[in-house]
């Protein structure tokens, strides 16, 4: 018996972080707000202390910003941290990438292209929870597919911070499906085991993200509350 209450206090604690997260990632939550814990819980159909052992582990993902004085926010970012994050995102999945057409095993790739094909579908459906969901666990499941578990560890541990923010970069039907389109020459170069091309479209593909959320950022579209950033000449190598 106890061991059967455990396993379903761990399914909760899994649920309530899964749930919170996607609220943060898709805006629901606003970058900059409050989390109130009364609203939530009630949203949840949960207590205060799995919701607060979600909001702890959500802060150290870098979802979530704990505050003196005001609580858990939802986390945004200034342009500086887009510049910097995605520039260190850009290295890790290019290596990973690169690593991943050489190290992925048949197994491996065919999952990918499970995901690959599920993701499609929420992009013809419109679906885009759905597809970005897809598109995280594509992202994850090649970085771990390079088999590093530091350089995993590493990108997790970065991507976090940057999810909201690349899931809004495909608001644009004409922007969403190049982003489509670029999954597809990455099936295509692991397939090929080709290091190179992997290396090279993954960079392109994340440098493509950052100019799309600071576009978005500079125009005031990004935190519609705020007004628009000043431009800036300075950019990430």
């Amino acid at each position: 018996m106890a061991d059967v209450l455990e396993i379903s206090r761990l399914a909760l604690h899994d649920q309530v972080v899964a749930r919170l997260r996607g609220l943060l990632v898709q805006g629901r939550i606003a970058p900059g707000a409050k989390l109130n814990e009364r609203e939530l819980c009630e949203q949840l159909g949960v207590s205060r202390t799995p919701l607060r052992e979600a909001i702890k582990l959500l802060a150290a993902e870098g979802l979530v910003d704990l505050v003196p004085n005001r609580g858990a926010v939802a986390v945004r970012l200034t342009e500086e941290d887009v510049l910097h994050t995605f520039e260190v995102l850009g290295v890790l999945e290019a290596t990973a990438g690169e690593m991943a057409a050489q190290r992925i095993t048949p197994e491996e790739l065919a999952e990918l292209r499970a995901m690959h094909y599920e993701m499609l579908a929420c992009h013809a459906r419109h679906d885009l929870p759905g597809y970005y969901a897809f598109n995280a666990r594509i992202h994850d499941a090649i970085s771990a597919a390079a088999h590093n578990p530091v350089l995993a560890q590493t990108y997790r541990s970065i991507n976090a911070r940057a999810q909201s923010l690349r899931f809004r970069t495909n608001q644009d039907e004409a922007k969403w499906k190049h982003a489509v389109h670029e999954h597809e020459q990455m099936m295509d170069a692991l397939a090929r085991r080709d290091g190179a091309a992997m290396r090279a479209i993954l960079t392109s593909h994340l440098q493509r993200k950052r100019d799309l959320v600071l576009e978005l950022m500079r125009a005031g579209l990004l935190y519609p509350d705020a007004p628009a950033a000043p431009r800036r000449t300075r950019r990430s190598a």
